[in-house]
């Protein structure tokens, strides 16, 4: 509010605030008649002349209405309809339970419904081996940083939007890079730099499908690509996983699917590798009913026996294909740069919803990225980083072997950030209790069963209880002890399993 000649500009600031609340929460209900200002100033203690610039300020925003030889009221549709029942001081904002002002959409309902919840935070001390962070120390901090002043320093004179595709050097570097290390052929065209790989998973359900399409999906599987899928309508058609992926037999026994999804480099979370005869089926089954493929290729830097297999990309001849990347794995998550290989069909048509969706992901850090790949200093850091990912890697398979030797049967040790943990004497109804007598040990573990879809073939019934046994986060010494507290937690969940009914 403005001061008007010095006159007291700080009583009649604090005045127009008390008006401004007091309409706000009803406490002046609208058509309500406001004090004279004659009668106020006398209240108040404050000169006629502030108390008239409080109520011209008012009137002029539209919150009381003046009239000469009339006593100022409230306007109506200043204040808010009071809500019955309650008094004046006990309205509340509305909390996410409640009745909403009005109605979600189709997908805002689903999403609703699913109750996604974070897992939470991990305690202070807490050994916690979760899957998907990165311990802060792998970071190439120097090189980074030294690459963003870089960047800066070449900032253009004229800030404008960039191609909703990504940066053009990076686009660039990135066909460069996946020729490279993965094989893989495409035009710069075909390139689409997004925030991460989840919004690759969004904008293929987003276009992709329509609401009782079938999406097909590995069980057990990334549930978050699954929810994405179920958020925009699609009916999930789960398929088995064994120890070479997706059981692409079962592939005949469905019904029309719209796309299908899959990690076919390494499983997760099993960690298998799909085989070139069940890829070759797969695209088959893609051609045969008109489907699209989604090849999340999450974490292909990891393998470390052998170079990664070609993708399914490089093997698709009729351009069903898109192939989604990531460098949350290599370099940090909270970057969000993630990339799409596109059908040269499908370009135009995402390019524009990506420009529709946040115009394009932040520039500075793909110029950044950019200069990374091209001066060699990413293909350095990911050389480096695989070496510490796989020496952790051996710290806990061998602390496995060493604390619960034939209790246990390891799976998915030849790449990736994790691996998983069969109790051979548990069956999976056993995880909870697991879980829980590991994290009064200090040690935070993550069952396999919510990776499972519940409405898939896989019963429960049928397995062991499994953990997921993420590592990248972890040094050598926390491996070790996490370790060692799995394994004295074992005979307290034996006990519980002995007592049940």
């Amino acid at each position: 509010m403005r001061a008007d000649n010095g006159r007291q500009p700080g009583l009649s600031r604090a005045l127009y605030d008390e008006f401004r609340a007091r309409i706000a929460d009803g406490t002046y209900a609208a058509g309500a008649a406001l004090p004279s200002t004659r009668a106020l100033a006398a209240e108040r203690g404050l000169s006629r002349a502030t108390v008239s610039l409080v109520y011209e300020q008012l009137a002029a925003e539209g919150f009381i209405e003046t009239r000469t030889g009339a006593a100022s009221r409230v306007a109506m549709g200043a204040a808010p309809v009071r809500q019955v029942g309650l008094p004046r001081r006990a309205r509340t904002k509305p909390v996410a339970n409640e009745h909403l002002a009005g109605r979600l959409s189709a997908v805002g309902s689903r999403i609703t419904a699913m109750r996604l919840a974070d897992a939470g935070p991990t305690r202070s001390g807490e050994i916690d081996f979760v899957y998907g962070p990165l311990a802060g120390s792998d970071f190439p901090t120097l090189t980074w940083m030294k690459a963003l002043r870089a960047v800066e320093r070449q900032r253009s004179r004229r800030l404008e939007y960039e191609d909703s595709r990504g940066n053009p050097d990076l686009r660039r570097a990135l066909q460069a890079h996946l020729s490279q290390t993965r094989g893989l052929a495409c035009s710069v065209d075909q390139l689409m730099i997004v925030n991460g790989s989840q919004q690759a998973l969004d904008l293929c359900a987003r276009l992709l499908i329509d609401p009782g399409d079938g999406v097909v999906v590995e069980n057990p599987g990334y549930r978050m690509a699954h929810h994405v899928f179920e958020a925009y309508g699609g009916v999930l058609q789960c398929v088995d996983v064994d120890g070479h992926g997706l059981v692409t037999d079962q592939l005949a026994k469905l019904g029309q699917a719209q796309l299908a999804y899959v990690t076919p480099t390494h499983q997760f979370p099993l960690g298998s590798f799909l085989p070139i005869g069940r890829r070759r089926q797969l695209l088959d089954w893609a051609e045969e009913h008109n489907a699209w493929v989604i090849e999340d290729d999450y974490d292909s830097e990891y393998r470390y026996a052998v170079r990664p297999e070609a993708t399914l990309q490089s093997l698709d001849t009729c351009g069903c294909v898109i192939h989604i990347g990531t460098f949350s794995k290599t370099l940090s998550p909270q970057l969000r740069l993630g990339y799409m290989v596109l059908p040269p069909a499908l370009v135009e048509t995402f390019a524009a919803t990506k420009r529709l969706t946040d115009r394009h992901t932040a520039t500075g850090v793909q110029r950044a990225l950019a200069m990374l790949l091209e001066n060699g200093s990413y293909h350095r850091h990911v050389r480096r980083v695989r070496r510490f990912q796989q020496a952790r890697q051996q710290v806990l398979v061998s602390a496995l072997g060493r604390h619960l030797g034939d209790q246990i049967e390891v799976q998915g040790a030849a790449s990736g950030l994790h691996l998983v943990v069969w109790f051979r004497a548990l069956p999976a109804s056993a995880e909870p209790a697991l879980v829980q007598a590991a994290r009064q040990r200090g040690v935070r573990v993550h069952p396999l069963s919510p990776l499972f879809n519940p409405r898939g073939p896989a019963a429960a019934s049928r397995r062991p209880a499994g953990l997921v046994m993420g590592y990248a986060l972890l040094d050598r010494e926390a491996i070790e002890d996490g370790v060692r507290s799995l394994a004295q937690a074992l005979p307290e969940v034996r006990r519980l399993i002995q007592r049940s009914p």
